[in-house]
């Protein structure tokens, strides 16, 4: 239908899901949607704020940014409690990613430790930006998995006007629509639409647990032919395998 959007949210994301998608991670749910006709599901340019956290998964809640004006953005107007900016980090929902889209900003910050923080303390799963952060160190030692392009130091209302919550945004070159589900990790940040969530779930973590078994037999001298990617024959012995408890592996 021409014109027509993904329906908001779809309810909870189980916690299956989550976990499925974890397991995955973010190249192989991109293979899986690539599969579906989806090229354009990773954000450009996108990176972990800490290497070596855990992947951030969550259905997107979204805060709209667009360049500020000198007469609507003060430090007076920023401190009220109308301003969407402020009011993102006390309405994102437990367990959602709060996706900003700054436009590619990086002249001002989208976020700092004090947000981080109340995120963290209000159970959301993390923060996706195609801007930056100020306060990175103190970030990073909140624990919330966090995704920039680049440091932002300057004050937000030097170089961002928030518009909008919990509408359609782009960020890191990619659609995102409020209810989508975000994963995170070292390879970046995928969106998945909420509507291919479970079954792409699902698909990317038995592909992931059949990369475990190629991967051991690739450690033993195997070659990739045969193997990887998996043929009827190679998907009986993974079958098997796992029958026997998938032994081999540390």
């Amino acid at each position: 239908m021409s014109g027509a959007t993904p329906a908001k949210h779809g309810g909870p994301l189980s916690g299956t899901v989550r976990e499925q998608l974890a397991r995955a991670g973010s190249a192989t749910v991109a293979n899986m949607l690539l599969r579906r006709g989806l090229r354009n599901a990773v954000m450009a340019g996108v990176r972990p704020l800490a290497d070596g956290g855990q992947p951030l998964v969550g259905p997107a809640y979204t805060l709209r940014f667009i360049p500020a004006r000198e007469d609507l953005d003060t430090l007076a107007d920023y401190a009220s409690s109308d301003n969407v900016h402020r009011r993102a980090i006390e309405e994102c929902p437990p367990g959602a990613v709060l996706v900003i889209d700054a436009f590619g900003s990086t002249a001002a910050a989208s976020m700092g430790d004090m947000m981080a923080a109340r995120l963290k303390n209000r159970g959301v799963s993390g923060v996706v930006t195609d801007g930056g952060y100020r306060d990175s160190g103190a970030i990073r030692r909140t624990g919330l998995p966090c995704f920039h392009r680049d440091n932002a130091p300057r004050a937000t209302p030097i170089a961002l006007h928030p518009v909008a919550l919990d509408e359609p945004v782009g960020c890191g070159g990619v659609a995102v629509y409020p209810g989508d589900v975000l994963l995170g990790d070292g390879d970046g940040v995928v969106v998945v639409p909420r509507g291919l969530a479970s079954d792409i779930a699902a698909e990317a973590a038995d592909a992931a647990a059949y990369e475990e078994f190629a991967a051991l037999g690739i450690r033993r001298g195997r070659s990739l032919f045969g193997l990887f990617p998996g043929t009827p024959e190679s998907r009986q012995e993974y079958d098997t395998w796992v029958a026997a408890g998938r032994p081999g592996l540390e």
